[in-house]
């Protein structure tokens, strides 16, 4: 779907209501990675995806951020997985809740 994403150039701005509890003049990118892409997929627009894949350098930096994020609901991991064409087991999010679950009913 994004394979377009170097075209769209214009996108290079992540909008500030996705973090609106931070001062969003001194938002470090880079720590902040993983809320950004994390509230993105959670609540964001096409737009909003074409302007984190440019900020974070391309659609292999972004999938790699994906796999990092620590929490994310059923719902958008199954979203991701099928968008970005991902597997569930390499998702850090996806192997906390299988050990979660393997604590809980152990």
């Amino acid at each position: 779907m994004f394979s377009d994403w170097r075209e769209k150039t214009e996108f290079t701005r992540i909008h500030p209501r996705f973090l609106w509890e931070y001062e969003y003049s001194t938002i470090d990118w880079y720590k902040m990675r993983h809320i950004v892409v994390s509230r993105i997929i959670e609540r964001g627009w096409i737009n909003d995806y074409y302007a984190a894949i440019n900020l974070y350098g391309g659609m292999d930096n972004f999938k790699k951020i994906i796999t990092e994020i620590p929490h994310l609901s059923d719902k958008d991991m199954d979203f991701v997985c099928k968008l970005f064409d991902l597997k569930k087991d390499n998702l850090l999010c996806y192997k906390k809740k299988q050990l979660r679950e393997a604590h809980l009913n152990s």
